[in-house]
Order: structure tokens, then C-alpha cells, then sequence
């Protein structure tokens, strides 16, 4: 069952989504105010998170691959999916559909049907239409041309309550920040100031808690030896800043790693190996009955094994983690932060 729940006020979680080409990342760009993703990309094979700021509030942005790739199998579409919820727990405030004004498809059209069937039906009460220009049309023409010349844009719009707001491809372009904050904030006042959730967002909540825990048990003998080494360098106030800050870091990097890579989504990655070993062996064993039974079994393994490295590469990022997780920089709380925090202490 689809709810509505009470978010944060300090961090406006937003799911960006796309149907094809770049508009999504644009749109990324444009919210953040940096080039996070280049004006060449079409499509990203792994979902993202990235965090900054849009006119002074704080912004999570999770971005997955467009909605419509067909180049992406079955399993690693299923994979993405999960990995976008876990990005974004305990659920989105806001669901940013992105498109380009000039070149809606039927698929774009569309969209709206797919975002109910991978998100909730009640996902749509949270959607809102981000349109991608580019010139130097007025605002009050850019409005004129979707509310009354298009009709095809004001059809698109409709189907996501009539909510919808035009931005820049040039993500320099700062001009309109504050007015879609404004609109996302009383969108998400008007559903009673909560974010989205659904019975997958809480499963990928409790996934994702459920990691964080054994990666913390993991850790504990390094965070004992990071405390004890603390309390041989400082005392009083100064020892409690430091525990802080070091228990704060390692928080956020347990946090990143279990909303990119848990056991929701290991569960995914073997299904997608389990099914791929079957279609490969089936596969190999119609190539191999050409000679005969003997072909038939060598065949089979071999398309068997073929087929489960196939249905496990798209998860191949997983082990990349840290390359995915923003910021980019890597976290080794065993030199980095030691060397930064454990300088000698200030007389």
C-alpha cells in the first residue's frame, strides 16, 4: 500500500527521471548548478546520487537509468530500480520527470504509466513536469507556448496534475532556482509535507539499515583503535569533537556503501545469474543437439556458464562503489581522516 510520510525539512530528497536522451541529466546539472553529468550523455548504465543545493536547500538527487532504455536487460532494469529506492530512502519528496520541449515522443507520453507500475499508482500525486529549453525565449513566451500552443505539451502535463516547470540546458543559468523551489515546496506542503513511500521503499529502508548494521559490526575493532587513539591525543571538549566528527564520517560512508550495494540487491544480482545459467544451458543445449547427445551436455555448460556471466555483468559496478557515490572522493578513515583530525592539538 502506497503512504505518505512525514520527511526531513533540512534535505528535499528528489528522484529525477527520464524517458530518453538527455533531458534528465540536464535537469540534474541545472538543480545542482554544476556539470555533474556532460552534455553528451543520453543514458547511464547504474543509478547515481549526487547532493548539493538548489537556492540555499539542501538536495539529494537520484538519478537512474532513462525508463525506456532497451538496451538494458530485464534483470539489470530490475536491479536499477531497487538501487534508485535505496538511493532515495525512506522515499522521494518529489519525483522530477524530465523532458525535452521540443521533442516529446510517444514515449514520453506515456511515461506516466510506467512511473505507476515501478513506483505505486499514488506516485503521480508527487510528480512534477521539468520541460529542458534552449534559446532565449521570455519566460511569459515559454509558458504561452505550453499552456496554449502546444497542445501536446499541455496533454503530457495533465497526466502529472497539471504541475510542471521549464529550465535551462545551461545549468549556469541560476535565474529560476528559487521558483522551483518554490513548487516543490507546495507540492510537497499540498500532500501534507511528506515524501513518498511504498511497501518497496521500505523494503529497500529496512535492506538498507539492515547492511549499515553489518557493515558497523565489521568496523568495530577499527572504531575502538580510532577512540583509543583519540583519548591518547585529547581531552575534554576537544576529544568529543573529534569522536563526533570521525563516528559522523564513518556513518555517512556505511550509509553510502549499504545504499549501493545490500542484500536486497545481492538478491537481485543472483536471480539475474540464476536466470541467465538457465537461458544459456537451454541455448547451448539447442546449438549442441546438432551433434547430438554428447554436444548437448558440452554445450549446455558452456552456454550455461556463458549465460550466467552474462546475466551477472551488469552488476559488475557493484564492486566499484566508491566511483559511484557522491562526493566522488574516496573515504579511507584509516590515513585520510586520521591525518586530517589527529593533527597535534592546538596549545
Amino acid at each position: 500500500m502506497d503512504k505518505r510520510k512525514k520527511g526531513s525539512s533540512t534535505e528535499l530528497r528528489l528522484m529525477v527521471v527520464g524517458s530518453s536522451g538527455p533531458s534528465q541529466f540536464l535537469l540534474t546539472n541545472t538543480i545542482l548548478g554544476r556539470e555533474e553529468f556532460s552534455k553528451d550523455i543520453s543514458c547511464i548504465s547504474g543509478s547515481r546520487k549526487n547532493t548539493g543545493e538548489l537556492a540555499g536547500r539542501r538536495v539529494a538527487v537520484v538519478n537512474g537509468p532513462n525508463i525506456y532504455d532497451k538496451d538494458m536487460s530485464r534483470a539489470k532494469t530490475r536491479m536499477e530500480l531497487r538501487r534508485s529506492k535505496c538511493l532515495c530512502i525512506p522515499g522521494p519528496h518529489a519525483f522530477l520527470v524530465a523532458f525535452d520541449m521540443e521533442k516529446i515522443s510517444p514515449n514520453d507520453i506515456n511515461t506516466h504509466r510506467l512511473m505507476k507500475k515501478r513506483f505505486g499508482r499514488h506516485c503521480l500525486k508527487h510528480c512534477m513536469v521539468l520541460l529542458a529549453y534552449e534559446g532565449n525565449l521570455e519566460e511569459a513566451a515559454l509558458e504561452n507556448k505550453v499552456q496554449k500552443t502546444d497542445w501536446h505539451l499541455r496533454e503530457l502535463i495533465e497526466k502529472y496534475g497539471g504541475r510542471f516547470h521549464i529550465f535551462s540546458k545551461n545549468c549556469r543559468d541560476r535565474s529560476r532556482d528559487r521558483e522551483l523551489l518554490q513548487k516543490l515546496e507546495l507540492m510537497v506542503a499540498s500532500l501534507g509535507g511528506g515524501y513518498f513511500s511504498s511497501r518497496t521503499f521500505q523494503k529497500a529502508e529496512d535492506y538498507v539499515k539492515k547492511e549499515e548494521k553489518r557493515l558497523r559490526k565489521k568496523r568495530t575493532a577499527e572504531i575502538e583503535r580510532a577512540w583509543t587513539d583519540m583519548e591518547k591525543r585529547y581531552v575534554a571538549d576537544e576529544l568529543y569533537h573529534q569522536r563526533d566528527a570521525y563516528t559522523t564520517n564513518v556513518g555517512v560512508e556505511i550509509r553510502a556503501k549499504a545504499e549501493m550495494d545490500n542484500g536486497w540487491l545481492r538478491t537481485s544480482l543472483a536471480r539475474g545469474l540464476g536466470t541467465g545459467v538457465v537461458v544459456g544451458a537451454i541455448m547451448g543445449a539447442l546449438v549442441g543437439s546438432i551433434e547430438g547427445p554428447g554436444g548437448m551436455v558440452l554445450y549446455g555448460i558452456i552456454g550455461g556458464a556463458v549465460g550466467g556471466s552474462g546475466g551477472g555483468t551488469a552488476q559488475v559496478a557493484i564492486k566499484h562503489i566508491e566511483d559511484r557515490v557522491v562526493p566522488t572522493a574516496r573515504l579511507n578513515f584509516n590515513s585520510i581522516f586520521i591525518n586530517r583530525f589527529f593533527a597535534a592539538p592546538r596549545p
